[in-house]
């Protein structure tokens, strides 16, 4: 420990060795040093028993599939309510062991049954079209874009290839203060943007048939 703790220069001369000496064993200790905590951090992690049963993690992973948009704290009063004595790091680090980890929710148009069938009907009538007949398609829509930032929410648990699942999604009804656009593309390219001032009525969207639609599609 005089190497660690003492001057080299000091230590050398009192050893009557060269300083190049020193300096190799002062890294060897270090060195080995470093492996002792590894290797009582791996033990405690490989020995010492958990403080949660399976049963006990298998009841916190039905609470975040009951409710994904919970956040960590929320998670942890429910868990140890139900009787597991476990710290809020247990409680994060359980969560994370199945996968799980905290993102911003997608959002998503807010569909009834008669929308989404009417949807999946027309995507069956266009199932075999051939790229000339896609060629000769348009498509059009017009959206809301939000244009003030701010909280966007909670956040939710998911796993890996989940963004899209129904209860990992955030429904969007209602919008900040936004912005009308329509807009319309096709295998040409895209179509010029047309800023709307107000809701599309027939007579604006005949407007927008004949000054936006109609030299889109030339």
């Amino acid at each position: 420990m005089i190497l660690c703790e003492c001057d080299l220069h000091m230590t050398y001369k009192l050893l009557s060795v060269s300083l190049c000496v020193c300096v190799t064993v002062q890294q060897r200790i270090r060195s080995e040093q470093r492996l002792t905590h590894l290797y009582n951090k791996l033990f405690k992690m490989c020995i010492l028993p958990r403080c949660t049963t399976n049963r006990e993690n298998r009841s916190l992973m039905r609470i975040v599939k009951k409710n994904r948009f919970k956040n960590l704290s929320e998670l942890h009063k429910e868990w140890t309510e139900a009787g597991v004595k476990a710290s809020g790091a247990i409680t994060h680090r359980r969560v994370k062991e199945f996968g799980y980890s905290c993102h911003f929710p997608l959002f998503m148009p807010l569909l009834n049954h008669r929308q989404r069938q009417r949807r999946l009907t027309w995507a069956k009538e266009k199932k075999n079209w051939t790229v000339a007949q896609w060629s000769k398609a348009l498509f059009s829509d017009e959206s809301k874009f939000c244009i003030s930032f701010g909280n966007q929410g909670p956040r939710v648990w998911r796993k890996g290839g989940e963004a899209h699942s129904p209860s990992c999604l955030k429904f969007s009804v209602k919008f900040p203060q936004s912005v009308m656009i329509w807009g319309a593309v096709s295998c040409a390219g895209v179509g010029p943007l047309c800023f709307l001032k107000t809701k599309v009525i027939a007579p604006v969207y005949q407007e927008l048939l004949e000054h936006f639609v109609l030299p889109s599609a030339d």
